[in-house]
């Protein structure tokens, strides 16, 4: 009984094989169909002047001229960025853990929190005071440090 059920097995996979060579020579023959009625073989898209597909092509007329000096690559230098937020920002200690040297300050603008650490500190702060503070970048996010009472 397993012996004619291993061969339904192999004939099932052949007509499966089969049937996939089938399609692919009919995916096959259509492409060259299509290649016949379209000799151009590729068919092009354009961008029109606000960044919409066309498949027209752009009036050379309307063409702008850029310079390569003008183009800038990267990141710009720090100068050039404007500040976005204030130096000192000011906030409300939500938890601070003395033990282990760490806690959290709520911005009073956005409502964000910052990590602080025991070493980012100008002043000894407890829970609830409210402080003024600097940001600066840390492996996991924006990290208060210089941190004062006010």
């Amino acid at each position: 009984m397993a012996k004619s059920q291993v061969t339904f097995n192999k004939i099932e996979k052949e007509k499966k094989r089969l049937k996939k060579r089938e399609e692919k020579q009919k995916k096959k023959d259509a492409r060259k169909a299509e290649a016949k009625e379209n000799p151009q073989g590729i068919q092009f898209a354009y961008v029109d002047f606000n960044g919409n597909l066309t498949d027209t092509p752009p009036d050379p007329a309307m063409r702008e001229k850029v310079e390569a000096e003008s183009i800038e690559l990267g990141i710009p230098k720090k100068e050039d960025r404007e500040e976005e937020e204030p130096a000192n920002k000011e906030g409300k200690v939500s938890f601070f853990d003395h033990s282990k040297g760490f806690g959290f300050i709520l911005d009073s603008i956005n409502q964000e929190k910052y990590f602080v650490h025991v070493s980012g500190l100008i002043d000894e702060i407890q829970e609830n005071d409210k402080v003024t503070y600097e940001l600066e970048r840390g492996q996991k996010g924006m990290n208060a440090v210089r941190v004062k009472k006010i």
